[in-house]
């Protein structure tokens, strides 16, 4: 398995106002791997993931501690260009989040924003993001119509394909498959599997069997705290600490 180091977050604390929502979190993430955040609601995994891409910069009087390293580079160092940083560090919501425009157009958005002009390399990209993210075959006919007339499952595969457009290295992806049915959500878990090969995955789930599927690594959290992280089999089968057992077995959460 490669083991090339993509991200390390290091003693990362954060405030939303005197609010400490993460208690120093260390937490190493490496390339072609998936990376599962499980932990009961309000845990902080969803914090932690948006802390990943600067998401949280967007909530007024938010503070961090500690750093977040991406190719050994500090994110949040002064000098970083945040709007880049957001082109690396592709994000899929929980509810899929089409804009109101065609297909096409909401595939090609991220690289008309990023200055891209030449339009056969535009089509060229949407094409090959609709593939990768399992969606080509059924909307290369539909590419002029709106995204709002897709299916759930169909609207947050092509949110994924809107993400990748603008080639990122890693793919955040904020329980991408809750409010969608059995038959997307498998789906969506096979595409994960397949974008492995090529990205860095990490995905909050409050779905353990999923965590279970999809993921080679599941970190815990609790209370704002990193709990327990590990090889997934090992953690689901053998977890180290007695919080995780048993919120893997169902007794809270």
């Amino acid at each position: 398995m490669n083991r090339d180091l993509k991200i390390s977050a290091k003693n990362l604390s954060f405030f939303y106002g005197g609010f400490e929502a993460l208690h120093d979190i260390s937490l190493d993430f490496y390339s072609n791997q998936v990376t599962a955040l499980i932990g009961p609601s309000g845990c902080g995994k969803s914090t932690f993931l948006r802390c990943l891409n600067r998401m949280n910069d967007l909530i007024p009087g938010i503070r961090v501690k500690g750093e977040i390293l991406i190719d050994e580079e500090n994110i949040y160092a002064p000098s970083v260009d945040v709007v880049h940083l957001r082109s690396r560090i592709g994000m899929v919501f929980q509810k899929p989040n089409p804009f109101p425009k065609t297909i096409f157009e909401n595939v090609a958005y991220g690289l008309k924003v990023n200055g891209v002009k030449n339009k056969n390399l535009i089509a060229e990209q949407v094409e090959k993001s609709l593939r990768r993210s399992a969606l080509w075959d059924e909307v290369q006919e539909r590419m002029h119509e709106s995204a709002l007339g897709l299916s759930g499952g169909q609207q947050q595969r092509l949110c994924i394909a809107r993400a990748l457009a603008v080639k990122p290295d890693v793919l955040l992806m904020d329980e991408p498959c809750s409010a969608l049915d059995p038959i997307a959500t498998q789906k969506i878990e096979e595409l994960i599997h397949e974008l492995k090969k090529t990205y860095t995955i990490i995905i909050v789930t409050h779905n353990m069997q999923q965590a279970a599927r999809v993921s080679d690594v599941t970190a815990f959290f609790y209370l704002g705290k990193l709990i327990e992280v590990g090889d997934t089999d090992t953690l689901f089968t053998l977890p180290s600490l007695k919080t995780t057992e048993d919120y893997i077995t169902g007794r809270f959460g």
